[in-house]
């Protein structure tokens, strides 16, 4: 025969410090797990977002980022006429592209960030799909006047339209505000290829270039080509596969986030065994009238332990209710392959919060499990002394 859960139910509301300082203890665990979560969930979001399995990034060979790669304008005219790319009337879908990072103050840090430039064609800002204009208008080939993405606007007091930003050899006027979805095109600042490569001195040094293949069955087959063409010496890969690469930047605050949370874990199980350890020895006497009722070894050991993940599950949804607020909160975090910030929203989703209560149900088996076992283990007559 089980004991009712009202019966656990009702000692937890009779016991209300007890359990609300046991439950917050959980929750403050919980919550840190899951903002690091959260936070790591926006970042991979911001990157599995960006690209089009349909374009191919190329590089120099051995070059793992763009900003560190060297494409010359010799091998961008070589790479045009290459067969599977896509075409708009006469002109191929390429794009080539200058990559650096400038300085810029930011919400965070007054003395600065730094940030992705690009350089780029009108072609290029068209074979971004999913790209388009929040305000303003597109720089104008020629001009020294930039777009900037939406996180640069928001987290960059001087970027915002009409504002003007000092780097390279002057001065560039904001135009426009871009709208990249979730991509981390929000965090880049687009402008002018040739005037920015101009100001850097890179006319004919530059990053990468961006390819539109036909069809998704094309898309293998020139990868193949181009990096198996030793004149070319690039290095090619789906402009997803390029991104998803990025992802990195997030696994060491992960693993912080993950060990420190797995710290207050064991401190938060502890805090739940004592609970349930006293509430044991508060309660020898219930235990022995719940055995002389005729209810089982099994069923007390069970009815306390059911107890103990009441007490966790508590304490993993309040953890979710803490957490909740940051969803969509922007923030940023500097990046080891483009040292440049990438700019994110924070993702709570369902699938973080199941993470919370069921880490959370863990820590209450950890802690009720051995107070569990203790109370079913009372003779009925010792337990019927016991005051």
């Amino acid at each position: 025969m089980a004991i009712p859960v009202s019966y656990n139910l009702r000692n937890l509301v009779v016991r209300k410090t007890t359990t609300v300082i046991t439950a917050l203890g959980i929750a403050l665990t919980v919550a840190v797990l899951l903002a690091v979560l959260a936070l790591v969930n926006g970042l991979k979001t911001a990157f599995q977002s960006s690209g089009n399995p349909l374009q191919i990034l190329v590089m120099r060979k051995g070059a793992t980022a763009e900003l560190s790669s060297g494409v010359t304008r010799e091998v961008f005219q070589d790479l045009k006429s290459m067969a599977g790319i896509a075409r708009e009337g006469d002109e191929p879908r390429a794009s080539l592209e200058m990559v650096t990072v400038i300085n810029l103050p930011s919400v965070d840090s007054p003395t600065g960030m730094n940030v992705t430039l690009r350089g780029i064609l009108p072609v290029g800002v068209k074979m971004r799909d999913n790209l388009k204009l929040q305000d303003g208008r597109w720089f104008q080939a020629g001009q020294r006047e930039i777009v900037v993405g939406k996180s640069i606007a928001k987290r960059y007091p001087g970027a915002h339209m009409g504002d003007k930003l000092r780097f390279g050899r002057g001065e560039w006027e904001v135009v426009g505000v871009m709208d990249g979805g979730q991509s981390a095109v929000n965090s880049e600042i687009f402008g002018d290829l040739n005037q920015i490569s101009s100001d850097f001195n890179r006319a004919d040094g530059l990053s990468s270039v961006l390819l539109r293949a036909t069809d998704a069955n094309t898309v293998p087959a020139l990868i193949n080509s181009l990096n198996d063409d030793r004149r070319l010496a690039v290095l090619a890969q789906t402009e997803k596969a390029y991104y998803e690469s990025q992802t990195n930047s997030g696994a060491l605050l992960q693993f912080l986030g993950v060990f420190i949370a797995i710290i207050m874990a064991v401190g938060s199980s502890f805090a739940a065994m004592n609970t349930m350890y006293a509430a044991v020895a508060r309660r020898a006497t219930e235990i022995g009238t719940l055995r002389v009722l005729g209810f089982s070894k099994s069923s007390i050991m069970l009815s306390f332990l059911m107890e103990s993940l009441l007490l966790s599950g508590l304490g993993g949804l309040v953890g979710c209710l803490l957490v909740l607020p940051l969803n969509n909160i922007t923030t940023g975090i500097g990046s080891f392959v483009t040292f440049s910030e990438i700019a994110f929203n924070f993702r709570v989703g369902p699938e973080i919060m199941l993470i919370g209560v069921t880490f959370a149900l863990v820590m209450g088996a950890v802690g009720g499990l051995f107070p569990a076992r203790m109370a079913a283990r009372k003779e009925i007559l010792v337990a019927l002394r016991e005051i």
